[in-house]
C-alpha cells in the first residue's frame, strides 16, 4: 500500500502487536529523534550550533557562517573534502594543517556541546518519563531483541540503569585484578568497567559511540557513577585531561564507516547490527545521505541466510511528517528487505 499521509499510517502499537502475533524477533534502531522527543531544545543540531555560536571560537563561527548551515555532518564533510582538494592543488602544508586543525576543533566542540547541553544527572528525567521510556525499550530487550543507538547522549543508558533492566547488557564488566591474592584470602580489587568479556551476551549497542565510553588505546572502558560524583562530572574530568569519548563525528558515510572499522568496540557493534534477524523497527532515524553505511548493514542482514530463512525480513520506519514519508518512499528501493511505515507520533516514548 502506498501511503501519502502520515496520519494514514499504522500506529506504533499496531506494528508491535503485529510482529508479536507473528512471533517475529524484533529489534530497535533509534537516532536523534529519540532524544529530541525528550527535549528538542537540547538534543538538536540547532541547539548544538547555537551553543558553538555562543562560544569564543571565531574560527567555528566563521565556518558556520560561510557554509551557512546548522548541519554538523555537512560542515565536517565539506572540511574533509577541502582537505583532500588542498592536498591536490597546494603544497602549502601549513594551510592543510590549519584545515585539519579546524576539523578537529569542530569535532571536539561537538562533543563538548553535547556534554554541556546535557541534563546534569539521571534524576533530571522524571520518574514517569523514565518508566515510560523503559517500557518502550524493554519491549525489544525482554523479547530477545537488540537495541541499537546512533546517539551520543546518556538518556538510554540512564533509563536502563535507573529501571534496573534485567535484559540490557552493554558488554562491559569488571575484572578481578589480584586473583592470586584473592586465593590467599585477600579482598578482591576490581578494574574499571571494561568491554569485551561480556560481548557475546550484549543486547545494547552504541553504533556511533556515546559519552560514557572511552578508548584508552589499550582497552575500551565505561565511565560510571561513584558516591561523590554524578556520571557527567566524571566524564567532564576525563575530557578535561584530554581524553575524549568514542564518538563517530565524521561527515560522510564512508568516513563514518572508516572510523567504525578502526575501533574494536564500534566494529563489533556494527557487525552485530549486520547480523540481526526478523524485523527492525526504527524511531527518530531519517536515513539521510550520510547514513548509507547503516543501510548497507541492514542489507547485509537481509542478504544473510538466504536458504535457511534466518535473515532480516522487514523494516518498519517511523516517520513524523509527510515530507519524511515521501523521502523514505523515494529511497526504499535501496533496501533489500521489505520496507514498511508507521506513524512515529504514536510511539509515546516519553509519555
Amino acid at each position: 500500500m502506498q501511503y501519502m499521509k502520515v496520519e494514514d499510517l499504522p500506529s506504533y502499537t499496531d506494528v508491535v502487536k503485529y510482529l508479536n502475533s507473528k512471533h517475529r524477533t524484533k529489534h530497535l534502531l533509534f537516532g536523534n529523534g529519540f532524544s529530541m522527543a525528550y527535549d528538542p531544545n537540547i538534543f538538536s543540531y540547532n541547539a548544538l550550533s547555537t551553543f558553538i555560536d555562543n562560544t569564543n571560537n571565531d574560527l567555528l563561527k566563521k565556518l558556520f557562517s560561510v557554509i551557512n548551515t546548522k548541519n554538523f555532518e555537512l560542515i565536517m564533510q565539506q572540511l574533509d573534502n577541502f582537505i583532500e582538494i588542498a592536498k591536490i592543488f597546494s603544497n602549502d602544508t601549513v594551510l592543510i594543517e590549519k584545515i585539519i586543525e579546524a576539523n578537529n576543533v569542530l569535532k571536539n566542540s561537538l562533543i563538548e556541546a553535547v556534554k554541556e547541553l546535557h541534563p546534569e544527572h539521571v534524576f533530571k528525567v522524571s520518574e514517569d518519563k523514565s518508566k515510560c521510556c523503559h517500557i518502550f525499550l524493554n519491549e525489544y530487550l525482554s523479547h530477545e531483541g537488540k537495541v541499537f543507538s546512533t546517539n551520543y547522549d546518556l538518556l538510554p543508558y540512564w533509563i536502563l540503569m535507573r529501571n534496573e533492566s534485567k535484559f540490557a547488557i552493554d558488554g562491559f564488566g569488571r575484572e578481578v585484578e589480584n586473583p592470586e591474592e584473592v586465593l590467599k584470602g585477600k579482598e578482591p580489587q576490581f578494574s574499571e568497567l571494561r568491554w569485551g568479556k561480556n560481548k557475546d551476551s550484549q543486547t545494547v549497542f552504541y553504533l556511533h559511540g556515546a559519552l560514557p565510553i572511552f578508548d584508552t588505546g589499550i582497552e575500551v572502558v565505561k565511565e560510571v557513577y561513584d558516591s561523590q560524583h554524578y556520571l557527567l562530572e566524571k566524564i567532564h574530568e576525563r575530557m578535561a585531561s584530554k581524553a575524549y569519548p568514542i564518538f563517530v563525528t565524521a561527515g560522510g558515510a564512508q568516513e563514518k564507516l572508516n572510523h567504525i572499522m578502526h575501533n574494536k568496540y564500534l566494529a563489533y557493534c556494527y557487525d552485530q547490527f549486520s547480523k540481526i534477524e526478523g524485523s527492525l523497527v526504527t524511531f527518530g532515524f531519517n536515513f539521510g545521505e550520510y547514513d548509507s553505511h547503516i543501510i548497507d548493514a541492514i542489507n547485509k542482514a537481509a542478504h544473510q541466510g538466504q536458504k535457511s530463512g534466518s535473515k532480516l525480513h522487514s523494516i518498519y520506519v517511523g516517520v513524523y511528517s509527510d515530507e519524511n514519508l515521501s523521502y523514505i518512499n523515494e529511497i526504499k528501493h535501496k533496501f533489500l528487505c521489505k520496507v514498511n511505515f508507521y506513524n512515529a507520533k504514536t510511539a509515546g516514548i516519553w509519555q
